[in-house]
């Protein structure tokens, strides 16, 4: 069956649309914030409790990715698509049944484990995949086909989540067994579609690779230490915000309006999360064509500099439109990171090492995953009058770091013989340097 897919003539053109399609039903993990205010209220679990199912998911996104990207060029793209879809579907029809029977560890297990294992397998192969069909273009195949996966927060926000409610009365258990069973509905077909160009095509297009570097100097040099950094600072401070965007516009609106009933602060949320996911995707668009102009280190120092400026306003803004305003530019900038990332991880280390080292650097996204959603339900557990300025105030001190690690950086493919990890950590005063004979 696969071979006779394999020999259907396909435009890279489709394949770029296939990739992007499993990226937006992926990407509907950027909604979460929608139901973590309906499960505190439905079913009385704290803030923190749900902030762990977030944590988990994106940590198992992270992790798998890594493992997927390691195993890309063995498997190839059709066999882990099918696999991460199954895996995504599969957790959400488990988490329906966490719902229904109130169980927080079996909606961990499906939500965040299954889930997220399964988003990971999926998000890393068709970033993978349309660098390799458009070798001559690939920060604006890149860009294209992750914007997909900040756009799927809106599919989810505005049109899915909202009408299955509508429809259940609610009944959340109901609503995630109905988005397994459509997401694999779109998942399926697209991923037994998905292929890699034939071998002769990179020359054909100009993207020829001619650099052999060792996958242990990739692993080990200063570029990707640094570059795992820099992600890892700017993921954290964006999905800080992503996970909780709804219930902190929620505390801004009701301290700038007491009179707004909660319903109606919880469809404001929603609206925030579709208009935001969209400028997280298109960011991911514009920030990768703008870096194959300038530059990927100056794209990230762009990124960092500028959100450090809109958190110092978010600690003290209590204006719900300006802050919503704020909010969409964070979005944007953290789409931003992942459409350059791939790129640079190109321009660094080469077409052969891509899926593998891309896979590594995200697991930057995993620990991002564990760090920022959980700092942010912890302190509005504890300081529920105050978290909005705590919020922001650790998000400033994180990007502040990642703009700093970005002067260890350049645009330059590495060859062997550069810094490696171990002389990179002493650099930077976090690995003790051998003591002289």
């Amino acid at each position: 069956m696969f071979g006779t897919l394999d020999r259907l003539p396909v435009p890279r053109v489709v394949i770029a649309s296939l990739c992007t399609a499993l990226q937006i039903c992926f990407g509907t993990v950027y909604a979460w914030s929608f139901f973590q205010t309906l499960l505190v209220r439905q079913l009385g679990w704290s803030f923190t409790e749900t902030a762990w199912a977030f944590s988990i998911t994106i940590f198992s996104l992270g992790t798998s990715a890594a493992w997927a990207g390691a195993v890309l060029p063995k498997m190839g793209p059709r066999k882990l698509a099918l696999a991460g879809s199954a895996m995504f579907c599969g957790g959400y029809l488990i988490a329906g049944l966490a719902l229904q029977w109130d169980t927080l560890a079996l909606f961990y297990l499906g939500y965040g484990v299954i889930g997220g294992a399964g988003i990971g397998l999926g998000y890393v192969t068709p970033v993978a995949t349309v660098a390799k069909w458009f070798p001559d273009r690939k920060g604006l195949a890149t860009g294209i086909v992750v914007m997909g996966f900040g756009i799927g927060a809106f599919l989810l926000s505005k049109v899915l989540a909202p009408v299955l409610v509508w429809q259940t009365e609610s009944d959340l258990p109901t609503v995630f067994l109905s988005l397994g069973v459509i997401f694999a509905c779109i998942l399926i077909p697209s991923s037994l579609l998905l292929r890699d160009p034939p071998k002769e095509f990179a020359a054909t297009v100009g993207g020829g690779d001619l650099d052999d570097i060792p996958l242990r100097n990739c692993l080990e040099s200063r570029e990707f230490v640094v570059m795992w950094m820099v992600f890892f600072f700017n993921i954290s401070a964006g999905i800080a915000v992503i996970s909780f965007q709804s219930p902190l516009l929620q505390d801004v609106w009701g301290l700038a309006d007491p009179s707004v009933e909660p319903g109606t602060l919880a469809e404001y949320g929603a609206t925030l999360i579709a208009v935001s996911s969209l400028c997280n995707g298109v960011g991911r668009l514009l920030w990768g064509l703008l870096s194959d102009r300038i530059g990927r280190v100056r794209v990230f120092r762009i990124l960092l500099a500028s959100q450090m400026i809109v958190f110092g306003i978010l600690m003290t803004e209590r204006d719900p439109w300006i802050y919503s305003a704020l909010v969409c530019y964070v979005l944007l900038c953290f789409g931003g990171g992942f459409a350059t990332m791939p790129s640079f991880v190109l321009d660094v280390f080469g077409a052969k090492r891509m899926s593998i080292v891309y896979g590594a650097i995200l697991t930057a996204w995993a620990a991002a995953g564990i760090f920022g959603p959980l700092y942010v339900g912890h302190l509005k557990d504890e300081y529920p009058d105050r978290a909005v300025i705590y919020c922001f105030l650790v998000g400033i001190l994180i990007l502040g770091l990642g703009y700093v690690c970005t002067y260890l950086l350049n645009d330059d493919r590495l060859r062997i013989g550069r810094p490696t990890l171990q002389s990179t950590l002493r650099e930077l005063g976090i690995a003790p340097r051998k003591a002289s004979a």
